[in-house]
């Protein structure tokens, strides 16, 4: 007789400061790597459960992170009304053992006819190896000091660039298209980095995913 033993998986949803995106957390780690931003199901084809969250038609975004997922959805429906359902199909996904994004097939050795996903980096994103010694500061507090926060609400933060007084930052999950996120951000980034680092920071631009 054939047996199968689930994965003792719960699932529960939080609000974020965005009211279009909702954080769906698991009691155990999804990714290894930091995170994944799916904004349609093409972008999705590495991600078997984001691919299914993109068949709901009001599903706009997908990002996973650590232990969680953000989804951003359309006005056509209220969270209330849906939040249970996805609630339940994610926690089944997961339940099952099934993978949720095939981090095999990003990595740099595999097959280079297969595209990697499209969000894994941004085109201002600079290498980590090739940081100027400001830049390898600017990257530590925001880590230290912003991203653990921002993950609090269901988004990330990306350190992409310095450039003559000018910080550029990407801003993804629930602080995406989140006009109150962004302002709040940049004011906080840019008064935390004016104490740090006095003197070298003129302005934050903060870049949507």
């Amino acid at each position: 007789m054939e047996s199968t033993s689930k994965i003792p998986v719960s699932i529960y949803a939080e609000m974020t400061p965005n009211p279009a995106v909702l954080k769906f957390v698991a009691n155990k780690r999804l990714i290894e790597a930091d995170s994944y931003e799916f904004r349609n199901i093409e972008e999705a084809k590495f991600s078997p459960l984001a691919t299914k969250l993109f068949h709901y038609p009001f599903v706009k975004e997908v990002f996973v992170s650590g232990n969680y997922l953000a989804i951003t959805k359309y006005d056509i429906v209220e969270w209330d009304d849906v939040t249970l359902e996805i609630r339940e199909m994610i926690r089944d996904f997961i339940a099952s053992g099934e993978v949720v994004v095939n981090e095999g097939l990003l990595s740099p050795d595999h097959d280079a006819e297969t595209p990697i996903v499209p969000t894994a980096s941004h085109p201002d994103e600079k290498s980590p190896g090739d940081y100027l010694e400001i830049e390898k500061k600017i990257a530590g507090l925001l880590d230290e000091y912003v991203k653990p926060a921002v993950e609090q609400d269901g988004g990330n933060i990306k350190f992409l660039q310095y450039d003559e007084g000018t910080v550029k930052v990407l801003l993804q999950g629930a602080c995406s298209g989140c006009p109150s996120s962004t302002m709040t951000l940049k004011q906080g980034i840019q008064n935390l980095l004016n104490q740090m680092l006095p003197g070298q920071i003129d302005q934050v631009v903060a870049v949507n995913g």
